[in-house]
């Protein structure tokens, strides 16, 4: 063990930190020294979007003094940032083991530096937080959660006063203010606790009359209220929320998975809390299947993100992927609303560089405005404050599963996304058709798109460095050709240069930077290759279409597309 590490396990048994966290330490160093080096090698860095990582002692670690450290330097910036202003912050948690207590905590850290504290009495969504934010006219907040990862992991999400997670140059300016505490004896622990306010029933009533605001069609759901619904909370927040605003939207037919409706961070019944992972929600699909349901829907533990499921053209159950889910959104949002008559003529959408090029080829053909950001919705939320009073915000969404509908959340939001995707199903009921169908008869108007991600994960010390290594062979030598089609266009938005490949024609890519490369091929294949902020992995997402002119040609188009991503992953050497 480096004499550096030694140095910061004694620094941790001889300082103010409690008996139990110093216990752990002496049993990591008896019986577990690879588990104590793993613990202190580094510290747990305090990203773009706040701390991650495993629960635990250690510097490396999630845990009463990471949380307090970080919470701290927060708080020294934002005292910065509004000199001689009240300060309000509103703190959240999800239903992960300990989140309550790093609440408190954060809740105890933000009080003791004189800030009005806003503490949701219980577990809720991530996206009333961001609500909260807003509604309250707080300086900033924080939530407890580690979204969809496994049980052994919890975070803390920062967010600024427009209820948008923390971007430049606050984010930086944050981190600096975090990296500056030295030492636990920096923290103000406690003396505030007079600051602190609980929120409960009254914010939940404003979030939900807000949510309701955004139904196109109540009159439909009054007609198909017996529209058949499954939903799983995955035993996160969402069970707080979802079944209330379904019963608001007006849907009378809904049925709680309660194998999954407890929240329990260690997430029982599955082995990621994910609704990306069909066996995450095999359960769920079990029960839609015997109820011969309509629609099935989960979200992640904080429920920012949803999965559904569908009966497919065969009346097979299947689940959708993140990109159909928000074609699917997107083309609702703006065809009701054109239908509808309350299209305004500076509508505009918004989605990310890795989500699929089929939005942005439905708001061609619907007029509306559609702008491309970088992965994250704290990007989204960026352009949506930009664009405030000049351009009217209806929805925006990536890939990953997350939808933000209207401009009151500034974060991806799945209470809204459930409600309006039963919405939706009940529209298409009332015409005769399953969203499955809509789903063709948008392919076979928009383009058929088909996109695929991978994940490889890359563990341990030397993970990141084995990532930042892959990225560099690739900005050094990008391939000339995949899958026997000619790289034409190669997108490196760190350096902010494309490059047409063919011309040698190079420009500026106007936005941030971001460690993210895209080889767009002569057949219009798109590859991306993006290292996570979160984890140690790097996904590479892969997008490919094709024409499809009737139904009847859907199996053979769909198989062709898949065959075409598969063919990218082997000539890719990623499988």
């Amino acid at each position: 063990m480096s004499q550096a590490i030694e140095q910061k396990v004694a620094t941790w048994l001889a300082g103010n930190y409690d008996e139990a966290t110093k216990n752990a330490i002496r049993d990591l160093q008896a019986n577990h020294p690879n588990e104590l080096e793993e613990s202190f090698y580094k510290n747990l860095e305090f990203g773009t979007g706040g701390l991650r990582g495993i629960m635990g002692v250690g510097t490396n670690r999630i845990n009463k003094y990471t949380i307090g450290m970080a919470t701290q330097g927060f708080a020294n910036y934002l005292k910065k940032s509004f000199p001689g202003e009240p300060i309000a912050v509103a703190i959240a948690h999800d239903s992960r083991n300990n989140s309550r207590f790093f609440a408190e905590t954060t809740a105890n850290v933000f009080a003791a530096n004189g800030f009005t504290v806003y503490l949701f009495e219980a577990l809720r969504p991530t996206p009333e937080l961001s609500f909260a934010i807003r509604n309250l006219h707080c300086k900033a907040g924080v939530v407890c959660t580690a979204s969809h990862n496994p049980k052994e992991y919890n975070g803390y999400k920062a967010y600024w006063n427009d209820g948008g997670q923390l971007v430049p140059p606050h984010d930086t300016n944050v981190i600096t203010e975090v990296e500056a505490i030295q030492s636990v004896d920096e923290v103000k622990w406690s003396g505030g606790e007079a600051n602190i306010q609980l929120l409960g029933a009254d914010m939940d009533a404003k979030y939900i009359k807000m949510l309701k605001s955004l139904s196109v069609y109540p009159e439909i759901i009054a007609q198909q209220q017996d529209l058949k619904i499954v939903y799983t909370p995955i035993h996160g927040t969402g069970i707080t929320m979802v079944p209330k605003v379904l019963a608001e939207f007006g849907f009378k037919n809904v049925h709680v998975v309660e194998a999954q409706s407890t929240p329990d961070g260690n997430f029982p019944t599955v082995k990621y809390p994910n609704p990306e992972e069909s066996e995450t929600m095999s359960i769920g699909m079990a029960e839609a299947k015997a109820l011969n349901a309509d629609i099935l829907l989960g979200t992640d533990p904080d429920a920012d993100r949803v999965g559904i499921a569908v009966k497919d053209h065969k009346g097979e159950w299947v689940l959708m992927n993140g990109n159909q889910t928000a074609v699917l959104a997107f083309a609702y949002m703006m065809e009701a609303r054109k239908a509808k008559g309350i299209a305004e003529p500076n509508d505009m959408v918004v989605t990310t560089i890795v989500t699929t090029e089929m939005i942005n080829e439905v708001a061609r053909q619907n007029n509306v405005a559609c702008y491309n950001v970088l992965t994250g919705f704290k990007w989204i939320a960026e352009l949506v404050k930009e664009k405030e009073g000049k351009e009217n915000y209806i929805i925006g969404g990536e890939e990953s599963f997350g939808l933000m509908i209207g401009d009151q959340i500034r974060d991806k939001d799945a209470v809204s996304a459930v409600a309006l995707l039963c919405e939706m199903a009940a529209y298409e009921k009332s015409k005769g058709r399953s969203l499955f169908d809509k789903m063709i008869e948008l392919y076979i108007q928009y383009g058929f798109y088909y996109e695929n991600l991978i994940s490889i994960t890359k563990k341990g010390m030397n993970g990141q460095q084995e990532i930042a290594n892959m990225m560099q062979g690739y900005r050094n030598a990008p391939p000339a050709s995949i899958n026997g089609s000619k790289v034409a266009t190669l997108l490196d938005y760190e350096l902010q240069l494309g490059k047409n490949l063919i011309t040698g024609e190079t420009w500026k890519i106007k936005l941030p930077k971001s460690n993210v490369l895209q080889f767009i091929t002569e057949d219009g294949s798109k590859i991306s290759a993006r290292p996570s902020g979160t984890e140690p992995k790097i996904k590479f997402y892969f997008s490919v279409s094709t024409n499809l002119t009737d139904k009847s040609q859907f199996d053979e188009k769909y198989q062709l597309l898949q065959d075409k991503i598969k063919g990218i992953i082997t000539d890719m050497q990623l499988n």
